[in-house]
């Protein structure tokens, strides 16, 4: 998110510094990058691709749709069933992959869930995962509840939603997660 330009929008300042900073974290051990091909949008994804690929066998690609941005840099929904099948294969193309790590279903904004149903939304990207192009499933920024719905579809390997040290909403949720 952070290498897109200010705003998470337009290329960064310096491209070749982004390609530097990925390639020293992949060197530095780290095996999991986090992108939503709508950052920048489609920066992030473009630079990860020309830093890294061929990637490592031991790098993770988690990435994230159900959101698009605007021409003044705003995050509108994209969550229909058709939208959210065209950002997995955006994400694959852009990244150069057959198929994605992880894709996390973005219910909310940043600091809280939407109230409603995903069934319908997590159902698509399950279909994707059946087909093959996508392997484990997640959600980001979602309710317990729809973490439990989305749990009745198919497993959900992670959660992101935003939590630390001083935002501890999610206690319940994270021990819900462990169990």
């Amino acid at each position: 998110m952070q290498l897109a330009g200010p705003g998470v929008f337009g290329p960064p300042k310096d491209r070749e510094e982004a390609i530097a900073v990925l390639r020293a974290v992949v060197d530095l051990g780290i095996t999991q990058i986090d992108t939503a091909d709508f950052y920048g949008p489609h920066v992030t994804n473009e630079l990860i691709r020309e830093a890294l690929s061929p990637y490592p066998e031991d790098l993770h690609r988690v990435t994230k749709v159900a959101a698009r941005r605007d021409e003044q840099g705003g995050w509108p929904h994209a969550r229909t069933p058709t939208e959210l099948r065209d950002q997995v294969h955006d994400n694959l193309r852009r990244l150069g992959l057959d198929r994605l790590d992880v894709v996390n279903l973005r219910v909310g904004g940043v600091e809280a869930p939407e109230p409603g149903s995903i069934a319908e939304q997590f159902g698509a990207l399950a279909e994707l995962q059946q087909q093959g192009v996508i392997r484990h499933l997640g959600l980001s920024t979602v309710s317990a509840g729809q973490l439990a719905e989305a749990q009745r579809i198919t497993p959900v390997v992670c959660v992101q939603n935003l939590y630390n040290v001083a935002r501890r909403a999610d206690d319940a949720l994270v021990d819900l997660t462990a169990e």
